[in-house]
C-alpha cells in the first residue's frame, strides 16, 4: 500500500514540474507559453537576442527588453525561465579566430 501511494504522489510531482525555457535558445512560441509573456514581449525578446546576443542572465532581460523589470522576471524564473551558458554567437559578432585576433598567422614556412 505503501508503494502505490509513494507512486501515485510521485506521478502528482512530476505532473507539476516545470520545464526549463530557455531565453537564449527559446523560439517565440516557447516564450509565450510562461505566464506574463505575450507575443509582443516574446517578439521583442527574440529580436534583441537576434540583434545584440545571447542574454548573460535573467537580469538582463529587464535591462534590454522595455515591459519586463524585477517583479517580472522573479515569476518567470519561478516558471523555470533559465539562461544557459551555451548559447549560440551573435550574428554580428562572430567569434573571431586566434589567427586575426594575434594579427599573426600560425603558418610555417
Amino acid at each position: 500500500m505503501k508503494n502505490i501511494l509513494l507512486a501515485l504522489l510521485t506521478l502528482a510531482w512530476l505532473g507539476t514540474a516545470v520545464a526549463a525555457v530557455d531565453i537564449n535558445t527559446a523560439s517565440e512560441a516557447q516564450l509565450r507559453e510562461l505566464k506574463g509573456i505575450g507575443p509582443s514581449t516574446a517578439r521583442a525578446i527574440v529580436q534583441d537576442r537576434s540583434d545584440h546576443g545571447p542574454f548573460k542572465s535573467t537580469d538582463d532581460l529587464s535591462k534590454r527588453v522595455k515591459g519586463l523589470g524585477p517583479k517580472s522576471l522573479t515569476k518567470l524564473e519561478g516558471q523555470g525561465l533559465t539562461v544557459s551558458g551555451t548559447a549560440a554567437l551573435p550574428k554580428n559578432g562572430s567569434q573571431k579566430s586566434s589567427e586575426s585576433r594575434s594579427g599573426k598567422s600560425s603558418k610555417k614556412s
